[in-house]
Protein backbone atom coordinates (compact mmCIF):
# COMPACT_ATOMS: atom_id res chain seq x y z
CA UNK A 1 0.00 0.00 0.00
CA UNK A 2 2.58 2.53 1.34
CA UNK A 3 6.40 1.63 0.13
CA UNK A 4 9.69 3.83 0.23
CA UNK A 5 12.14 2.52 -2.20
CA UNK A 6 16.08 3.59 -1.53
CA UNK A 7 14.83 7.17 0.04
CA UNK A 8 17.23 9.49 1.23
CA UNK A 9 16.20 13.39 2.74
CA UNK A 10 19.02 15.98 3.30
CA UNK A 11 18.86 19.32 4.85
CA UNK A 12 21.93 20.39 4.04
CA UNK A 13 25.20 18.80 2.22
CA UNK A 14 26.16 17.59 5.31
CA UNK A 15 22.96 15.93 6.92
CA UNK A 16 21.30 12.89 5.54
CA UNK A 17 18.37 13.09 8.26
CA UNK A 18 17.34 9.90 5.69
CA UNK A 19 19.93 7.19 4.10
CA UNK A 20 18.66 5.00 1.64
CA UNK A 21 15.34 3.70 3.69
CA UNK A 22 13.23 1.09 1.80
CA UNK A 23 10.01 0.12 3.74
CA UNK A 24 6.86 -1.34 2.76
CA UNK A 25 3.55 -1.21 4.52
CA UNK A 26 0.62 -3.47 3.65
CA UNK A 27 -3.23 -2.53 3.56
CA UNK A 28 -4.58 -2.36 6.90
CA UNK A 29 -1.00 -2.72 8.79
CA UNK A 30 -0.11 -1.03 11.94
CA UNK A 31 3.66 -0.20 12.64
CA UNK A 32 5.69 1.15 14.72
CA UNK A 33 8.75 3.63 13.76
CA UNK A 34 10.98 3.39 16.62
CA UNK A 35 13.95 5.66 17.14
CA UNK A 36 15.41 8.17 19.77
CA UNK A 37 15.51 12.02 18.54
CA UNK A 38 16.59 12.80 14.76
CA UNK A 39 16.77 8.82 14.17
CA UNK A 40 14.42 9.72 10.77
CA UNK A 41 11.35 8.20 12.51
CA UNK A 42 9.49 11.73 11.85
CA UNK A 43 10.73 12.42 8.46
CA UNK A 44 9.64 9.22 6.94
CA UNK A 45 5.92 10.72 8.07
CA UNK A 46 6.77 14.12 6.36
CA UNK A 47 7.47 12.68 3.32
CA UNK A 48 4.39 10.31 2.91
CA UNK A 49 2.37 13.06 4.11
CA UNK A 50 4.44 15.41 1.43
CA UNK A 51 5.53 18.08 3.83
CA UNK A 52 8.87 17.15 2.44
CA UNK A 53 10.10 15.89 -1.05
CA UNK A 54 13.19 13.22 -0.89
CA UNK A 55 16.54 14.05 -2.49
CA UNK A 56 16.61 10.59 -4.03
CA UNK A 57 14.33 7.45 -4.16
CA UNK A 58 11.02 6.67 -5.03
CA UNK A 59 7.72 6.67 -2.61
CA UNK A 60 4.68 4.83 -3.63
CA UNK A 61 0.90 4.46 -2.40
CA UNK A 62 -1.19 2.24 -4.07
CA UNK A 63 1.54 1.01 -6.45
CA UNK A 64 1.22 4.89 -7.86
CA UNK A 65 4.19 7.51 -7.63
CA UNK A 66 3.52 9.91 -4.17
CA UNK A 67 4.28 12.85 -6.97
CA UNK A 68 1.04 11.94 -8.77
CA UNK A 69 -1.16 11.43 -5.77
CA UNK A 70 -3.62 13.97 -4.86
CA UNK A 71 -4.98 13.14 -1.15
CA UNK A 72 -7.91 15.51 -2.05
CA UNK A 73 -9.23 12.70 -4.31
CA UNK A 74 -7.63 9.50 -4.24
CA UNK A 75 -6.51 8.88 -1.15
CA UNK A 76 -7.57 9.60 2.53
CA UNK A 77 -4.72 10.34 4.47
CA UNK A 78 -4.95 11.38 8.27
CA UNK A 79 -1.68 13.11 9.96
CA UNK A 80 -1.75 13.79 13.82
CA UNK A 81 1.75 15.88 14.35
CA UNK A 82 3.85 16.15 16.95
CA UNK A 83 2.17 19.72 18.77
CA UNK A 84 -1.09 19.29 16.66
CA UNK A 85 -2.64 21.63 13.80
CA UNK A 86 -5.93 23.29 14.83
CA UNK A 87 -7.55 26.62 14.47
CA UNK A 88 -5.55 28.25 17.43
CA UNK A 89 -8.07 30.81 18.15
CA UNK A 90 -11.29 28.89 17.52
CA UNK A 91 -13.15 26.53 20.48
CA UNK A 92 -13.14 23.16 20.22
CA UNK A 93 -16.98 22.70 19.00
CA UNK A 94 -15.72 24.96 15.94
CA UNK A 95 -12.56 23.03 15.15
CA UNK A 96 -14.99 20.01 15.05
CA UNK A 97 -17.61 22.13 12.79
CA UNK A 98 -14.40 23.32 10.17
CA UNK A 99 -13.68 19.29 9.65
CA UNK A 100 -17.54 18.82 8.94
CA UNK A 101 -17.65 21.79 6.32
CA UNK A 102 -14.54 20.71 4.49
CA UNK A 103 -15.67 17.09 4.42
CA UNK A 104 -19.24 19.02 2.61
CA UNK A 105 -21.35 17.41 5.65
CA UNK A 106 -25.02 19.15 5.39
CA UNK A 107 -25.40 21.96 7.99
CA UNK A 108 -28.56 20.41 9.84
CA UNK A 109 -26.47 17.67 10.84
CA UNK A 110 -23.66 19.50 12.20
CA UNK A 111 -25.41 20.08 15.91
CA UNK A 112 -26.19 15.86 16.43
CA UNK A 113 -22.86 15.04 14.90
CA UNK A 114 -20.84 17.36 17.07
CA UNK A 115 -22.34 16.49 20.12
CA UNK A 116 -22.48 12.60 19.62
CA UNK A 117 -18.36 13.30 19.17
CA UNK A 118 -17.98 15.20 22.00
CA UNK A 119 -19.69 12.46 24.56
CA UNK A 120 -17.77 9.86 22.36
CA UNK A 121 -14.56 11.40 23.37
CA UNK A 122 -15.18 13.12 26.78
CA UNK A 123 -14.57 16.37 25.51
CA UNK A 124 -18.06 18.01 26.91
CA UNK A 125 -16.31 19.70 29.49
CA UNK A 126 -14.23 21.75 27.28
CA UNK A 127 -16.64 22.59 24.37
CA UNK A 128 -16.27 25.84 23.88
CA UNK A 129 -13.01 26.38 25.17
CA UNK A 130 -10.50 27.39 22.60
CA UNK A 131 -7.61 25.77 21.74
CA UNK A 132 -4.85 27.84 22.73
CA UNK A 133 -5.98 27.06 26.67
CA UNK A 134 -6.39 23.57 26.15
CA UNK A 135 -4.07 21.03 27.61
CA UNK A 136 -1.76 18.78 25.49
CA UNK A 137 -4.03 15.63 26.69
CA UNK A 138 -7.19 16.87 24.68
CA UNK A 139 -5.30 18.33 21.83
CA UNK A 140 -4.58 15.05 20.87
CA UNK A 141 -7.54 13.90 21.82
CA UNK A 142 -9.40 16.56 19.51
CA UNK A 143 -6.68 15.54 17.18
CA UNK A 144 -8.14 11.47 16.79
CA UNK A 145 -11.59 12.68 17.52
CA UNK A 146 -11.55 14.88 14.07
CA UNK A 147 -10.03 11.80 12.15
CA UNK A 148 -12.86 10.18 13.13
CA UNK A 149 -15.32 12.18 10.99
CA UNK A 150 -13.30 10.97 8.06
CA UNK A 151 -13.05 7.87 6.15
CA UNK A 152 -9.25 7.15 6.28
CA UNK A 153 -7.25 5.07 4.32
CA UNK A 154 -4.23 5.55 6.29
CA UNK A 155 -3.01 7.56 9.43
CA UNK A 156 0.10 9.04 10.42
CA UNK A 157 0.69 9.73 14.15
CA UNK A 158 4.15 11.37 15.02
CA UNK A 159 5.64 11.27 18.47
CA UNK A 160 2.52 12.36 20.36
CA UNK A 161 2.98 10.28 23.09
CA UNK A 162 6.07 12.23 25.12
CA UNK A 163 5.11 14.72 26.93
CA UNK A 164 2.14 13.08 28.24
CA UNK A 165 1.79 10.77 31.68
CA UNK A 166 1.37 7.30 32.11
CA UNK A 167 -2.26 7.57 32.38
CA UNK A 168 -2.60 10.18 29.91
CA UNK A 169 -0.60 7.11 27.17
CA UNK A 170 -2.56 4.76 28.28
CA UNK A 171 -5.88 6.73 27.06
CA UNK A 172 -4.30 7.39 23.81
CA UNK A 173 -3.29 4.32 23.04
CA UNK A 174 -6.63 2.99 23.51
CA UNK A 175 -8.42 5.74 21.34
CA UNK A 176 -5.98 4.94 18.47
CA UNK A 177 -6.33 1.32 19.16
CA UNK A 178 -10.52 1.60 19.07
CA UNK A 179 -10.50 4.40 16.13
CA UNK A 180 -7.26 3.05 13.82
CA UNK A 181 -5.81 0.13 14.71
CA UNK A 182 -9.07 -1.74 14.99
CA UNK A 183 -10.88 -0.78 12.37
CA UNK A 184 -7.97 -2.09 9.93
CA UNK A 185 -6.90 1.28 8.84
CA UNK A 186 -3.30 1.50 7.27
CA UNK A 187 -1.23 3.24 10.43
CA UNK A 188 2.02 4.24 11.12
CA UNK A 189 3.09 5.97 14.63
CA UNK A 190 6.00 7.33 15.75
CA UNK A 191 7.65 6.85 18.91
CA UNK A 192 10.53 7.17 20.73
CA UNK A 193 8.65 5.01 23.78
CA UNK A 194 9.86 0.78 23.04
CA UNK A 195 6.84 0.07 25.54
CA UNK A 196 4.68 1.95 23.25
CA UNK A 197 5.70 0.90 20.11
CA UNK A 198 5.28 -2.85 21.46
CA UNK A 199 1.95 -1.98 22.74
CA UNK A 200 0.36 -0.44 19.48
CA UNK A 201 2.52 -2.55 16.73
CA UNK A 202 3.42 -6.17 16.11
CA UNK A 203 5.93 -4.56 13.32
CA UNK A 204 8.46 -2.21 14.77
CA UNK A 205 11.05 -0.86 12.39
CA UNK A 206 13.97 1.22 14.71
CA UNK A 207 15.62 3.94 13.43
CA UNK A 208 19.37 5.45 14.18
CA UNK A 209 20.62 8.35 12.59
CA UNK A 210 18.31 7.98 9.61
CA UNK A 211 18.82 4.53 8.64
CA UNK A 212 16.61 1.35 9.30
CA UNK A 213 18.92 -0.73 11.50
CA UNK A 214 16.16 -3.20 12.27
CA UNK A 215 12.52 -4.13 10.85
CA UNK A 216 10.99 -7.17 13.32
CA UNK A 217 7.63 -8.22 13.80
CA UNK A 218 7.22 -9.49 17.75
Amino acid sequence: MIELKNVFLKYTKEFYSLYDINLKIDKGETIALLGKENSGKSSILRLIAKLEKATKGSIYILDRPLNKFNFANDFSLGYIPYKGNFLENKTVYDNLKYILKVRKVPKQDYENIINQVLIDFNLEGVRDDKLSKMSLYNRYVLSIARLSLRKLDAVLIDNIFEELDDNEQKKIIALIKKYFINKKITSVIATSNENIAKSVAKRIVKLENGSIITDEEK
